[in-house]
């Protein structure tokens, strides 16, 4: 199925600055393209989350490494996909045709599942964890791309929102179902890699079959032009250069959830095979809170709630460093952990694709989750070594501190940041955080 964007709007270009008092006051609809999306999310992070949530365990506890080899993993787990990010959202503008982009990231993904029937140690593993993130790296940008070009402007955040919910329920489910597979199969590693690549071929086959191919308005306008290629001058716009910078700072103090689940898992000493239901908890949080961080959003600031996203980080980091532990301490980070994704996620690519021009949407996307990713990558590394040298507590509040030394330096750097130029609609203005 082929659906062209001036089909849609007409041929105007989709930006916030063409929409109309009367548009801006109507009702919410969720394209069609956004909830098959969504299911494809689904399935695919029941696929990638069932594995996820034994990968702490299988790393330190059956392969018997070191943190600061999960450190390494976990950093490769975050940050390899960042190779692939602008690259993915370059070809996606180009083409014009996220969709293809987006089906080939998946695609290797699946792959990669095949491959961890196979793995049997560090090496091996690392090479196909390399793989399934290098195809996340390829087909996100691609896919909140569409999005973006499907959504209502002035619900933009909303809509990436309902996805990001509708993601989340896959990425609860998944760590139960390898909480269910390990409870009644004790070390049944193999078999959650099995359901895993299940899950991952039923994500592809509704990505092919069921989302149309829809295309950007750069490929519309200008069908037979000849498309220059990518350089950096095109991420040169002051508010995305500041976007940039704040994101990646506050990425490089992101602990993974990994670990921030070993320090519980330490601190309390529950059974092993209760593990996996800790992304559980934290995904159903996600999933709750989505829709409504979005619209709080569009509504309040998208700077304010992604900053305020980051606080609730914060406050994990000191709870789950405090000498007292128990169910109550260890619900409450779940919680403030799903908090804290549920207001950055879909946050940060609602700020990215509204500063840059509609035909570049893909590439600022990926351009933002390209810096996050890596400075991910360089935070779990740097926290697997840090746990090492001093121990977990002592290293969580490490992280505590920094952190909050970031969210003081971003507030201030965001304070006058603009999501679009100063002749911008009243709809963007209220994003600036200020």
């Amino acid at each position: 199925m082929y659906i062209s964007m001036a089909d849609r709007t007409g041929g105007k270009k989709d930006t916030e600055t063409a929409v109309s008092p009367s548009v801006q006051d109507a009702a919410f609809r969720l394209s069609p393209v956004i909830l098959w999306l969504g299911i494809v999310s689904m399935a695919t992070d029941i696929s990638s989350e069932s594995v996820a949530a034994i990968l702490p365990l299988y790393v330190t506890g059956f392969l018997g490494l070191s943190t600061i080899a999960f450190g390494f993993i976990d950093g490769l787990n975050q940050g390899a996909s960042a190779i692939v990010r602008i690259a993915a959202g370059w070809a996606s503008d180009r083409t014009g045709h996220p969709k293809r982009v987006a089906v080939a990231g998946y695609g290797l993904s699946m792959l990669a599942r095949i491959g961890l029937l196979f793995a049997g140690g560090f090496v091996s593993l690392i090479g196909i964890i390399a793989g399934d993130r290098i195809g996340k790296g390829i087909r996100t940008a691609p896919r909140d791309a569409l999005i973006s070009a499907v959504a209502q402007p002035q619900y933009l955040a909303r809509s990436f929102g309902v996805h990001r919910m509708l993601d989340n329920i896959g990425a609860a489910t998944g760590p139960l179902l390898a909480f269910l597979i390990l409870l009644l199969i004790p070390n049944g590693f193999s078999t959650v890699f099995v359901v895993s690549l299940a899950f991952a071929v039923i994500g592809v086959a509704a990505l092919v079959l069921v989302v149309p191919d829809v295309t950007t308005p750069r490929a519309v306008k200008h069908p037979k032009r000849a498309r220059p290629a990518f350089t950096w001058s095109q991420l040169k716009d002051p508010g995305l250069t500041r976007l940039l910078v704040t994101a990646g700072l506050l990425a490089l103090l992101t602990v993974g959830d990994g670990f921030i689940y070993l320090v519980l898992q330490a601190r309390d000493s529950f059974a092993v095979q209760w593990f996996p239901l800790l992304y559980v908890g934290t995904n159903v949080v996600y999933l709750a809170l989505a829709v409504p961080l979005g619209r709080l959003a569009d509504r309040w600031g998208r700077v304010r709630v992604f900053l305020g996203g980051h606080l609730a980080l914060l406050a994990c980091y000191l709870l789950a460093a405090a000498p007292f532990g128990g169910l109550g301490a260890t619900v409450t980070c779940l919680v403030l952990l799903g908090l804290f994704y549920a207001a950055t996620d879909g946050v940060l690519a609602a700020l990215a694709s509204r500063l840059v021009s509609p035909e570049k949407v893909a590439t600022g996307i990926g351009a933002a989750q390209t810096v996050v990713a890596l400075c991910r990558m360089a935070a779990s590394a740097g926290f697997g070594i840090l746990w090492f040298a001093i121990g977990a507590a002592p290293a969580m509040l490490v992280a505590a501190v920094a952190l909050a030394a970031a969210l003081a330096a971003t507030a201030v750097l965001m304070r006058t940041a603009q999501e679009n130029t100063s002749q911008e609609s009243t709809p963007q203005k209220q994003d600036t955080g200020a």
